[in-house]
């Protein structure tokens, strides 16, 4: 199977919503069909998570989490539509697993959109270096892919979820809006650890 271009799960996520990384996962798993692909995310409940992220979240919790005899600290403002929903149990457990999660890898940022550009760009640039001498289109490449590996680091909603290494945060919350039937955005967090320098 040929590399799906990113103008094809630019296409699937106006269709559907649903996160850039389920699209690419989609439109792999179908041999770059867009039909099939709408229907795998469908059929994962992903697509109506993708639908429900557009409904306005202001309910929710802020919870804490502290870790290692208090030598790491975390709070995070988890967001849902209901005060039904913020004081369901499964919508609880989510925003502990969050929580834990945070302490454990310690993201940066929520999503990649927060992310600084000059960062991104200072990354890019000792991506380059890593790999002259080869031709442009190709370094492009390597650096694009250097880029996503990097977001998969400190993005909390890219990283590999801790107690699940195949699910991203993302998946975890899309998951959970599929089961809770209301949209969930992870708002916010700050995660201390005792000595560390403020960033």
């Amino acid at each position: 199977m040929s590399e799906i271009s990113a103008s094809l799960v630019k296409e699937l996520r106006e269709k559907t919503n649903a996160g850039m990384m389920d699209c690419k996962k989609a439109l792999a798993e179908t041999g770059g069909d867009i039909a099939k692909a709408e229907d795998w995310l469908r059929k994962k409940g992903i697509a109506s998570a993708g639908k429900k992220a557009s409904r306005a979240a202001k309910e929710g919790i802020i919870a804490s989490y502290l870790h290692m005899q208090g030598k790491v600290g975390v709070l995070v403002e988890v967001n849902c539509e209901t005060d039904f929903v913020a004081k369901n149990e499964i919508f609880r457990d989510f925003v502990k697993d969050v929580t834990l999660h945070i302490a454990a890898a310690h993201p940066h940022y929520v999503s990649r959109e927060q992310v600084p550009q000059d960062l991104i760009a200072r990354e890019r640039e000792i991506g380059a270096a890593q790999v002259q001498g080869k031709p442009a289109n190709i370094v492009e490449k390597i650096v694009d892919g250097k880029i996503d590996k990097f977001y998969g680091t400190i993005c909390l909603l890219e990283q590999a979820f801790i107690k699940n290494p195949e699910l991203t945060i993302q998946d975890l919350v899309n998951s959970k809006i599929a089961e809770l039937g209301e949209n969930i955005v992870i708002r916010r967090f700050t995660r201390y650890a005792v000595g560390e320098e403020a960033a």
